[in-house]
């Protein structure tokens, strides 16, 4: 693997941000001229004519302001309240002090080696061994242990999780994943409700009467054309590269001086990551390793794999 010095890799990482900031809503506006079209099409009687073009920008412009306005509250609120969002689609918790000095002890010390701010400590309640970070500042920035890696690990392996996790922190990656997480989150949200409101809708209403088959053809064409804007969002997502965890990888053989630890705390995750309460691809791309059930696999997962092979990143390792 080529190497990338710390301020390459932070400046890749804040260009890829503000890059997916810009491309989000051209994506909105792009997915809205879709289905001003499509609906401009099926609600003509006789097909194109001269107005079809003119029919569907006016409908553009009287919808791209109040789908980029909603665009924007989403994002606020989800840029000031990923903290809470994490911590209820992982199910995890505040870790204090007086729970487990131990914790606190190896990420204070390696902190203060590196100088960077303390991040806040999460747990999950889970015998799986998992871990990741999160935030998008100093005041949010999150390490997230699972319990089970807290107590199978010795101290060396912990400390080399934990290093792993803050050089995501240093690198800006979790800035980045948490951007990917809240704009797939968007789509996938309304494909969910264009889906379940096409789904419930009275089979009579679909055909018997003109308004209703008017309704269901708008609610088909928003579902469509929401599964276009979650595809080519998750395609988005894909453009963080894989060779982020080699990063951090580094990162914690860096600071720790033990790769051989963090490799052979891979090989423990990797043997029991699974963890139940995590149910969304988008935020398992924040683990160390993906959470997801050992050995459902899916079709083309390593094109689409948001982490490289756990032996691989071992291999890496013990060339150290």
């Amino acid at each position: 693997m080529q190497y990338v010095g710390l301020h390459t890799q932070q400046a890749r990482n804040n260009f890829r941000s503000v890059l997916l900031l810009c491309l989000f809503p051209c994506l909105v506006l792009l997915l809205t001229f879709l289905f001003c079209v499509l609906l401009t099409l099926f609600s003509m009687e006789e097909g194109y004519d001269m107005n079809f073009w003119e029919q569907s920008w006016l409908a553009v412009r009287n919808l791209a302001p109040i789908l980029l306005s909603g665009v924007a509250i989403w994002f606020v609120i989800a840029y000031y309240a990923n903290t809470t969002i994490i911590q209820k689609l992982t199910q995890s918790h505040s870790l204090e002090r007086k729970e487990n000095k131990r914790v606190y002890n190896l990420v204070e010390n390696l902190c203060m080696a590196q100088g960077m701010s303390m991040p806040k400590i999460n747990i999950i309640e889970s015998s799986a061994l998992n871990a990741f970070a999160s935030g998008i500042n100093n005041r949010t920035f999150t390490v997230t242990l699972t319990r089970g890696i807290i107590n199978q690990l010795d101290d060396d392996e912990l400390e080399a999780v934990i290093a792993h996790e803050l050089s995501h922190i240093r690198n800006r990656d979790v800035r980045l994943l948490i951007i990917s997480i809240v704009f797939v989150g968007l789509f996938a949200m309304l494909t969910q409700v264009a889906g379940r409101i096409l789904r419930y809708t009275p089979v009579r209403s679909r055909s018997n009467n003109k308004s209703g088959g008017g309704m269901f053809v708008i609610l088909l064409i928003a579902l469509i054309v929401a599964a276009i804007g979650y595809f080519f969002a998750r395609l988005m997502r894909f453009a963080i590269s894989r060779s982020r965890e080699y990063m951090a990888d580094a990162g914690a053989a860096e600071m720790t001086r033990r790769p051989q630890a963090l490799a052979n705390a891979l090989r423990k995750i990797s043997q029991d990551s699974y963890i139940k309460a995590v149910t969304r691809d988008d935020v398992a791309q924040l683990f160390i390793e993906h959470p997801g059930e050992k050995g459902k696999k899916k079709q083309f997962s390593d094109l689409f794999a948001t982490h490289p092979p756990i032996e691989k990143r071992i291999a890496v390792l013990e060339q150290f």
